[in-house]
C-alpha cells in the first residue's frame, strides 16, 4: 500500500539584503562604499540563487531603481529602514509610499529602543507603534513587519510575545521578522546578555535562546505562527567582535541610534553579530573560524523550514539572506560578501529539497 504523500507548499522567494552586495575581497574589503545599483543588480543576478533584491530605494534612485529592475528582471519585494519613535513618522510614511511605488508588498521596520526624548519603549508603546505604522501601510497595500534587532525594543526579547499579543487583542495580525543572529551572538556571553536585561533569566531557565533546548525562543514565536519574513546571517554564540571595524562615536551610521542603550566606547570592536557561513581563505577574516559554531543557525533556519513545510497555515512570506556591512556586522573582513550570502541562499534551497525528499 503506497500512502498519498501531501503536497509541500513552496519555498518563499529568497532575496539578499542590498548591504551584502558587494564583491569584496583581500583588495577589495568590506566597505561602507558601495557598487553602483546597475552593477548591484548585475552581480545580485549573476550568482543565480536569488529571487529578488531586499532594499529600500531612497527619493532620488526610484527611476534608477526601476529601470535595473526591468533589466535584470530582479524585482524588489521588501524593504527596510530603521525609526526613532517621537521623531520619524513622517519618514514612515514617506517609506511606505516609495515601497508601494517600486513594486514591494512588506516594509519592515528596525524601531529603536529608545523614544526620541530618550525614555525606553514599553509594551503598550511599541504595540502602539505597530498599530500606527500598520494603519499607514495598509493606505498603500504594504505589510509591515517588526524586526528582532540590536539596538531595537528586540534588544530584550521577552517584549515580542506581549507585543504580539497587544496587537492581536486588537484584531490586527502581528508580523515578524526573524533575524535569530542578534540572539545567537548573545548565547554564553554575558556582557550581551546584561545589555539585554537578561543575564539572569537566561541562567535560571526562564529565556531560552538555545534553538537546541526545550522551550527556546524560536520555537516560541514559530508556534505563534508570527513569523513573517526569516531573515538569516550567519553568527555565532558568543561570537567574536569585530576586530577590524573599531567603533567611532559620533560618526552616523543607520544601524547605531541616539542616545544607545549601553555607552559606546572609541575605539571597541564591533559586536560580534557576523560569523562567516563558509571557511574564509587565510587573512580573510579576523579570527579562527570553525563550522561546527555554526550550527545554531542551521538549526534555526531548519526549524523555520520545517514549520512552513508542514503548517498549511504558515505566514512565512520572505526570506532573505544578511550578510552585511557595518562595523557589528562584516566591515572591512576580506571575503566576499555577495559569496556569503550566496552561500547561505544556496543552503537554504537544499535544506528545503531535504525536507522535500524525507
Amino acid at each position: 500500500m503506497h500512502t498519498m504523500q501531501t503536497s509541500m507548499p513552496l519555498l518563499p522567494p529568497i532575496g539578499c539584503n542590498g548591504r551584502g552586495i558587494q564583491d569584496s575581497s583581500p583588495v577589495r574589503p568590506i566597505g561602507l562604499e558601495e557598487h553602483s545599483l546597475e552593477e548591484q543588480f548585475r552581480l545580485l543576478k549573476r550568482t543565480g540563487v536569488f529571487d529578488y533584491l531586499d532594499r529600500l530605494p531612497l527619493e532620488h534612485e526610484m527611476e534608477a531603481f526601476r529601470r535595473n529592475i526591468e533589466k535584470f528582471n530582479i524585482p524588489v519585494h521588501t524593504t527596510s529602514w530603521f525609526y526613532a519613535m517621537g521623531k520619524d513618522e513622517a519618514l514612515i510614511r514617506a517609506n511606505l509610499k516609495r515601497t508601494a511605488e517600486i513594486g514591494a508588498t512588506t516594509h519592515n521596520f528596525m524601531l529603536y529602543s529608545r523614544h526620541a526624548d530618550g525614555h525606553m519603549l514599553s509594551v503598550d508603546e511599541v504595540a502602539d507603534a505597530y498599530l500606527r505604522a500598520y494603519d499607514v501601510a495598509m493606505e498603500y497595500g504594504v505589510e509591515p513587519t517588526f524586526e528582532i534587532h540590536v539596538n531595537c525594543w528586540t534588544e530584550d526579547p521577552r517584549m515580542v510575545t506581549p507585543v504580539a499579543l497587544a496587537v492581536q487583542r486588537r484584531g490586527v495580525p502581528f508580523n515578524l521578522t526573524l533575524d535569530y543572529s542578534h540572539m545567537i551572538f548573545k548565547i554564553g556571553n554575558d556582557e550581551e546578555l546584561e545589555i539585554s536585561g537578561i543575564r539572569e533569566d537566561v541562567a535560571a531557565g526562564r529565556v531560552v535562546l538555545d534553538p537546541f533546548q526545550k522551550g527556546n525562543l524560536v520555537d516560541e514565536w514559530l508556534d505563534q505562527n508570527i513569523v513573517r519574513w526569516y531573515q538569516m546571517r550567519a553568527s555565532v554564540p558568543n561570537g567574536p567582535r569585530n576586530l577590524w571595524a573599531p567603533h567611532q562615536p559620533g560618526v552616523f551610521l543607520a544601524a547605531i541610534p541616539e542616545p544607545m542603550i549601553f555607552p559606546m566606547v572609541a575605539g571597541d570592536p564591533g559586536r560580534g553579530i557576523l560569523y562567516p557561513f563558509t571557511q574564509p581563505a587565510p587573512g580573510e577574516w579576523h579570527s579562527p573560524w570553525h563550522s561546527y559554531l555554526l550550527e545554531p543557525a542551521r538549526e534555526v533556519a531548519r526549524k523555520v523550514l520545517r514549520y512552513h513545510a508542514h503548517n498549511p497555515a504558515s505566514r512565512l512570506r520572505y526570506i532573505t539572506t544578511e550578510m552585511i556591512t557595518q562595523p557589528d556586522y562584516g566591515q572591512n573582513a576580506k571575503f566576499s560578501l555577495l559569496g556569503q550570502n550566496a552561500d547561505i541562499a544556496a543552503f537554504l534551497r537544499k535544506t528545503w529539497l531535504d525536507l522535500a525528499a524525507a
